[in-house]
């Protein structure tokens, strides 16, 4: 176990700073105390805490000095105000100055525990936060813990029903297997790095697995031509958006995926297809998806050209963020280093040959 959590309480009232003090001490926290602002200011000054309890208004001052204080010294430090019911105004003014919390006097002890609990797990979500943008070199090394966290959700979104729509598709298109897998995990790593919650990642993996699905409506003599395909067979090709949408939402629990498949060739700016939406009007699947599709378009073989390098990809990526693709998303997908997609694409492509295997098969995984 680590040290525990250091809290300072700020009350002119003696008796205020007892019971709080008190009540915090026999659930494991150190607590120190101060009687006033000044004392306060000095003990910042001098000392690392992980969390600020202070009266509102006191004799010397109130709160919001300590409060500004506070956010040069320690800024990760959160601060609970503790005030009475005539000072509440005064309190919301705190918190949009950067307070975390407000507590109203009398408060219950389950409330006061509470408060502090969150207060702390947000100050530790900022630590790691921080953390994260600060040392991409750490995030490097941690690439492991997130390349597996990927994978699992990637196996955990397949089924029964992905595996049979893809087999599916693979009859019509013996390349779509390999680039289905590897987008997926792709769209799975960017989606989990803009902070999207396990059951969103399940619903964008599904429509990123099956975006093609529609193709299995286009003749094989377009689907499957050597050469160029001329302005009426292009216009079939892109029905392939469509009827992949009206595949997929007669499956109840596909219903989200098929707007992800439906819009998976849309632009940012609305130069895409099929209806030409544009922005956020676009599902953030299918934006989170156009990054990862030509990420592996870029650096995948293909009939009229070889692969090309991941930072070749990264550079195009870039110059067509805002047209193409969502600047937002493009912010976060620039953070993620190339080894991280480098060493995806290896354990997709090198060692997980079946839809099956790719279940059960381990793959380590970038840490957030």
């Amino acid at each position: 176990m680590g040290a525990p959590a250091r809290i300072l309480i700020v009350d002119d009232e003696p008796h205020v700073r007892g019971m709080l003090a008190a009540t915090l001490d026999r659930q494991g926290y150190l607590t120190i105390q101060a009687a006033s602002n000044a004392e306060a200011f000095d003990l910042i000054d001098r000392q690392h805490f992980d969390l600020v309890l202070t009266d509102m208004v006191m004799r010397d001052g109130n709160g919001i000095g300590l409060l500004d204080r506070l956010h040069i010294h320690q800024p990760h430090t959160p601060v609970v105000m503790v005030t009475a019911i005539q000072d509440i105004s005064v309190a919301i003014s705190a918190m949009r100055k950067g307070a975390y919390d407000y507590l109203l006097k009398p408060f219950e002890r389950d409330q006061l525990l509470s408060t502090v609990r969150r207060a702390l797990d947000h100050r530790q979500t900022l630590q790691e936060n921080e953390s994260y943008q600060q040392n991409l070199e750490q995030i490097v090394q941690a690439r492991t813990e997130l390349l597996h966290q990927a994978i699992v959700d990637l196996e955990r979104s397949y089924d029964i029903t992905l595996e049979a729509l893809g087999d599916a598709l693979d009859l019509k298109d013996s390349e779509t297997e390999g680039h289905s897998k590897r987008v997926t995990a792709y769209t799975i790593a960017l989606a989990r790095a803009m902070g999207i919650g396990s059951d969103g990642i399940k619903v964008i993996a599904r429509g990123a697995f099956l975006h093609d699905i529609g193709k299995m409506a286009i003749p094989d003599a377009i689907l499957r031509k050597p050469g160029k395909l001329t302005l009426a067979e292009q216009t079939q090709m892109r029905e392939h958006c469509e009827r992949g949408y009206n595949i997929l939402r007669k499956i109840p629990f596909l219903n989200e995926a098929a707007e992800i498949v439906y819009a998976h060739q849309e632009h940012f700016d609305g130069s895409g297809y099929p209806r030409g939406i544009r922005g956020n009007a676009i599902p953030i699947g299918a934006r989170i998806f156009a990054i990862a599709d030509t990420l592996d378009a870029i650096t995948s073989d293909r009939p009229y050209r070889g692969a090309k390098s991941f930072d070749v990809a990264r550079l195009e990526i870039l110059r067509c963020s805002g047209t193409q693709f969502d600047p937002a998303a493009v912010e976060v997908f620039l953070k993620i280093p190339n080894e991280l997609w480098i060493e995806l694409r290896t354990e997709i492509t090198g060692q997980a040959p079946s839809f099956v295997t790719l279940q059960t098969h381990s793959v380590p995984t970038p840490a957030s």
